[in-house]
């Protein structure tokens, strides 16, 4: 792979890290500062309401998907991608200011709610913009290895956030966390936009959307009704993004309020845990991802599927009962590692169902209500049950949404050999091959 080629991975992929951390540190610090927005009392109740305006954020995500990737398939994968830095920065800053409720009352709420909304439209069309672009951007037959990097990124920004948050829970008090050291964590992710902002606006066009000139000028494209004209594949990407997005925050965001609520660990030793299980989970996407471009896309979607409907309910109880660090951390890598089989080509399956015209627009909004839908509301899922007095049910809810993606993956097209160039209707990705034709090759 050239060094062009790198310089697009590198640029399209910086902005998701700093998109990531943003949208993490909300999760991972909310611990801290859920008491600071509403009144002294239950402890589990306040952070149900932070994590519910977490949710809120996702539910702006398929309003961020239809807005940013309509912009993407009108005026391009840069204008896209710029435009959600900034929102992301305008999000982070908003946070790190808003005032307590000892200050304020429910106005610093209401901060945070608007807060979350734009962090929900900005992640809402950076996933698709990221996704499209990366799996445009690269070489002939590196569709999956390239696009394996925006869950590289996407966990980068992870760690970055989990990082910082171990040094400060070493370097600073319990209540010095809870009182104001919790924002430091969104002054640097307003900064880092800032940089990436400025490494956006240099950044080169794809050449599929480049060569796909001819067409910009069509009144329908990036369009509500164009992406009807699709409706087929925008279902399947939200089918197949099902059972995955519900694993992937499971043991992603929640992983470290799991193992210090449930399963009794001090909130440094489970943040470790999770640090050191991510970075690992960092390291096989791209490996994952090469593997694709050999076997296919389908035979890691069904691995993820199989292996997560069979092993979520006992990986889940066995980490309730882990007791130290070893054991959390093998527990949760062996669930990353099954997770892999769908972060790591997620992004490029999805944009290798639409053509150029709708390509942004296809992927944005599916994948934002199913995130929506199911993504966003995990973490509140599994407080609920909690809640309730009957957690193992969250374990049967995950091992559940994995089960129905399965029904999917097996019956769904094989999308590697999927020619990007091609102007026109994208094929049938749900059906089976046509006999005596041949798919185009990259």
């Amino acid at each position: 792979m050239g060094r062009e080629q790198w310089k697009k991975i590198w640029v399209g992929s910086a902005g998701n890290m700093v998109e990531w951390f943003d949208w993490f540190v909300y999760a991972s610090f909310a611990v801290y500062f859920a008491d600071s927005f509403f009144p002294k009392g239950n402890d589990t109740a306040n952070l149900m309401n932070t994590m519910g305006i977490f949710a809120v954020g996702f539910f702006m995500r398929p309003v961020g998907g239809w807005l940013l990737g309509r912009i993407g398939d009108r005026r391009g994968r840069k204008a896209a991608l710029t435009l959600t830095v900034s929102l992301m920065s305008a999000s982070a800053i908003l946070i790190a200011v808003a005032p307590t409720y000892a200050v304020a009352g429910y106005g610093g709420v209401a901060v945070l709610l608007l807060a979350r909304m734009l962090q929900g439209l900005s992640v809402g069309g950076e996933y698709a913009a990221s996704a499209t672009y990366l799996t445009e951007a690269s070489a002939p037959g590196r569709r999956g290895f390239a696009s394996s990097f925006q869950y590289v990124s996407m966990t980068a920004g992870q760690l970055l956030g989990l990082g910082l948050q171990i040094v400060l829970q070493r370097s600073l008090s319990e209540d010095a966390l809870h009182s104001w050291a919790w924002r430091i964590p969104f002054i640097v992710g307003a900064l880092g936009a800032g940089i990436v902002f400025y490494l956006r606006r240099n950044m080169l066009e794809t050449e599929v959307y480049a060569a796909d000139e001819g067409a910009q000028a069509d009144p329908e494209r990036g369009t509500l009704k164009a992406l009807l004209a699709h409706k087929r594949e925008a279902l399947l990407v939200i089918a197949l993004t099902m059972g995955g997005t519900v694993a992937y925050y499971t043991y992603t965001t929640y992983l470290t309020k799991y193992l210090s609520g449930s399963a009794g660990m001090s909130k440094p030793t489970a943040s470790l845990v999770s640090f050191c299980a991510l970075f690992l989970f960092m390291c096989i996407q791209p490996l994952a991802g090469k593997l694709s471009d050999r076997i296919g896309r389908r035979p890691l979607l069904i691995t993820f599927a199989i292996g997560s409907t069979l092993l979520t309910v006992p990986i889940l109880t066995l980490l309730k009962h882990a007791g130290s660090f070893w054991p959390a951390l093998g527990l949760s890598l062996l669930a990353l590692l099954v997770v892999t089989g769908y972060t790591s080509i997620n992004a490029c399956v999805k944009a290798e169902l639409f053509p150029t015209g709708v390509r942004a627009l296809g992927v944005a909004l599916p994948y934002a209500i199913a995130n929506a839908l199911f993504g966003g509301t995990a973490e509140y899922v599994a407080l609920w049950f909690k809640d309730g007095g009957i957690e193992s049910g969250y374990y049967w809810y995950v091992a559940g949404c994995a089960a129905v993606s399965l029904i999917v993956y097996l019956t769904m097209r094989e999308t590697r050999t999927i020619d990007l160039h091609r102007v026109g209707a994208a094929p049938d990705a749900t059906a089976a091959p046509v006999p005596g034709r041949t798919p185009v090759a990259d």
